[in-house]
């Protein structure tokens, strides 16, 4: 069981201030050595936007389902107008200043397969004057009144200066809302009075020799930081070595990193931060929400690129570590689509295919086989039950949707299920992209729903053999006959014929 339940967010306001980014992905191969200088040549497959900083703790927070603010200083600039779009994508209310004297601050990364090759900052942290400082320090004031949390993003690009954090923090612990600050600076009094602090064990390594203390001697080091910043508590993110919490109280609590392959640790402390404030705004006491936090974390790493973490992705995550068997074992469409977009830049193949498969047999695992051969990972579209009803009719399916999803998840040759509502999937293939879509012998090329859709972004289309005389619905109308029969002949079943004809006309 899972020593804590995951909140309903829906309740839970957050205002997060701080550094706005924008995170640029250019994906490619490299398979040659340039002739001009020994350097990798990309081939680049694709371009994406990311929000990045405050921006990526907000997009966390509002996937979970938290109301989300976002309040930080963006330029006049393409980029700008970038974070605006995503902003309003993902569902984050947009307090953010646009100014002339900064570029906003970007990043852009070029990435060979899951490796990145080179990183290019575009940034001006020295130049925020004071007045747009000013104004953002009011919208701050203003927010802070409705909010049920407030997280400090500061990543040292200009926006939160020793007077900002201070005033910003006074007001939280005026209004009675917690505070929690991601800091990337040694000298943490800018940070004096804040619920919690976030570092990672670097910045914790580098604070505690600000201050003058031990880092080797965790206990005493963040006893020390505690009493010195006049915290609540302090969180320490250690990589493979899980998680420490420290409280006012003295009481610590640990938690063992969740074992996963590591592809990008980038973004992993704007989900723990955005998971503890959270938590704690939804009413979880610091270990649970740090508990929480350390599975959100585990599910990030092992993305390539920032990635906002949705709440199904957190149940799921959740319910891998404890052994919960409670969730679907569908894929929500959205979450989906992040997963598909993990895999494509790690450069696999992503085949679908769909269907009812309303009682699996030969046929439908033949085919299931058949199409995983075709590329890295296989994922299966699979009809409601209300989809269903419509295309064959009351008496189907036999078998519910969850139970469907639950057989063919098991399935070894399925990497993920997804159920689509429609009459057909076309609009699950035009969300997820997949690379390869495959449907039975049965049909020709040109009847296959999709077919062009698909082919649109470079995809294939590929027809699988079938296995002769496999369908559900012969199974079904010989169940049917079978039961028929026995009915006629008097035996239905342990009573008489006269039994089963009562039953029968209940």
């Amino acid at each position: 069981m899972t020593p804590f339940s995951i909140p309903d967010f829906a309740f839970v306001r957050v205002l997060v201030a701080g550094d706005v980014m924008l995170d640029r992905y250019i994906w490619g191969t490299v398979d040659r050595i340039s002739p001009e200088a020994p350097i990798p040549v990309l081939l680049v497959k694709d371009r994406t936007r990311r929000l990045g900083g405050a921006g990526n703790v907000a997009a966390n927070l509002s996937n979970l389902g938290c109301a989300t603010i976002l309040a930080g200083i963006l330029g006049n600039d393409r980029a700008g107008e970038n974070v605006t779009n995503l902003l309003a994508g993902c569902g984050v209310a947009d307090r953010c200043i646009r100014a002339d004297t900064v570029p906003t601050v970007t990043k852009s990364r070029v990435m060979a397969g899951a490796q990145q090759v080179v990183r290019m900052d575009d940034e001006k942290p020295d130049g925020i004057d004071a007045g747009t400082r000013d104004a953002l320090a009011g919208i701050v004031s203003e927010e802070i009144r409705a909010a049920n949390a407030v997280i400090v993003s500061d990543y040292g690009k200009g926006v939160f200066d020793h007077n900002m954090s201070g005033s910003c923090i006074r007001h939280c612990r005026e209004a009675g809302v917690p505070v929690f600050v991601d800091p990337k600076r040694a000298d943490w009094s800018a940070y004096t009075g804040a619920t919690c602090i976030t570092p990672n064990i670097r910045e914790f390594t580098a604070a505690c020799e600000h201050a003058g203390c031990d880092p080797r001697d965790m206990e005493a080091a963040a006893a020390s930081l505690i009493g010195r910043y006049d915290l609540e508590a302090l969180l320490v993110t250690r990589g493979s070595a899980g998680m420490m919490l420290f409280e006012k109280t003295g009481h610590s609590t640990a938690a063992a990193a969740v074992a996963r392959e590591v592809f990008d640790v980038s973004g992993a402390g704007d989900t723990v931060i955005a998971l503890m404030a959270a938590g704690v705004g939804a009413g979880l006491e610091m270990p649970a929400a740090m508990e929480m936090a350390n599975i959100g974390a585990g599910e990030v790493v092992g993305r390539v690129g920032t990635h906002a973490l949705s709440r199904s992705e957190l149940e799921q995550a959740a319910a891998r570590k404890y052994g919960d068997t409670g969730l679907p074992a569908a894929t929500p469409p959205d979450a989906a689509k992040n997963i598909l977009e993990h895999w494509r830049m790690q450069g696999k193949t992503v085949v679908f295919t769909n269907g009812c498969f309303d009682i699996l047999h030969h046929g439908h695992v033949f085919l299931l086989h058949r199409a995983r051969a075709l590329g890295d990972c296989l994922v299966v579209g699979l009809n409601t039950d209300e989809s269903i009803r419509r295309i064959k009719g009351p008496g189907r399916p036999i078998l519910g949707q969850e139970d469907r999803a639950t057989i063919l998840a098991a399935l070894s040759s399925v990497d993920l299920v997804v159920c689509f509502d429609e009459d057909t999937p076309i609009e699950l293939i035009r969300r997820l992209r997949p690379d390869v879509l495959v449907k039975g012998s049965d049909y020709t090329p040109d009847k296959v729903v999709g077919a062009d859709i698909i082919r649109s972004w470079g995809g294939r289309v590929e027809l699988v053999g079938l296995v002769e005389e496999k369908s559900t619905t012969g199974i079904v109308d010989r169940i049917r006959k079978r039961s028929t029969d026995r009915c006629q002949d008097g035996k239905g079943g342990s009573g008489t014929g006269q039994a089963a004809d009562d039953r029968s006309s209940s």
